[in-house]
């Protein structure tokens, strides 16, 4: 869940963005571009808290998947028992 926070936070940021450069005159594919920078280095700055959380939700997820043995393993384990 923090992975989705994190997300849904960095894109409502770029959103906002991409408005107020709108409203002061920017316009096209700039405007996009230029926001995509600005929100790129807001979110770095303002969601310090919110990327740590979604890196250790991505580390636990990625530990789990680790210590469980693939059917591949167990397929394997199952013959060399049967021998």
């Amino acid at each position: 869940m923090p992975l989705v926070i994190y997300s849904l936070l960095r894109l409502a940021i770029f959103i906002v963005t991409v408005g107020v450069l709108y409203l002061v005159g920017m316009g096209g594919w700039l405007v996009v571009l230029v926001a995509a920078i600005i929100a790129a280095a807001v979110s770095y700055l303002a969601l310090a808290k919110q990327r740590d959380a979604a890196a250790v939700f991505l580390e636990h997820r990625a530990a789990r998947r680790t210590r469980r043995p693939s059917t591949a393993d167990a397929d394997a384990a199952a013959e060399d028992d049967a021998s």
